[in-house]
């Protein structure tokens, strides 16, 4: 069974998650952009972000990150029961969560 937990910084919740291949936690990317940018409405934040992938794809760059895809439960009420696929950062990982590097393509 997976850990489950809820961290709190700055008032906003930051969900997170025991990975046992790594032994380390994980965090919500979007939770963590939540809380850099002071933004209260996460629906606003998962659209940045959809933006922000969508803008580097277009300038043909890439996310070179230290993240991993976990399932962790969703945020929302309505969507309460499911289980999605989020980018999650360790902290175990050096330096920034993601950066952007040109792509070879």
């Amino acid at each position: 069974m997976r850990k489950k937990s809820i961290r709190f910084f700055d008032d906003t919740e930051v969900r997170a998650i025991w990975d046992e291949d790594n032994s380390t936690w994980r965090y919500s990317v979007l939770d963590i952009v939540c809380v850099l940018h002071g933004e209260k409405d996460y629906q606003k934040i998962r659209n940045y972000w959809k933006y922000l992938k969508s803008k580097l794809s277009r300038e043909k760059r890439e996310l070179v990150n230290a993240t991993t895809e976990l399932k962790i439960a969703a945020t929302e009420p309505d969507d309460a029961a499911h289980i999605r696929p989020w980018r999650a950062y360790g902290k175990k990982n050096k330096g920034r969560p993601f950066q952007t590097t040109k792509s070879s393509q």
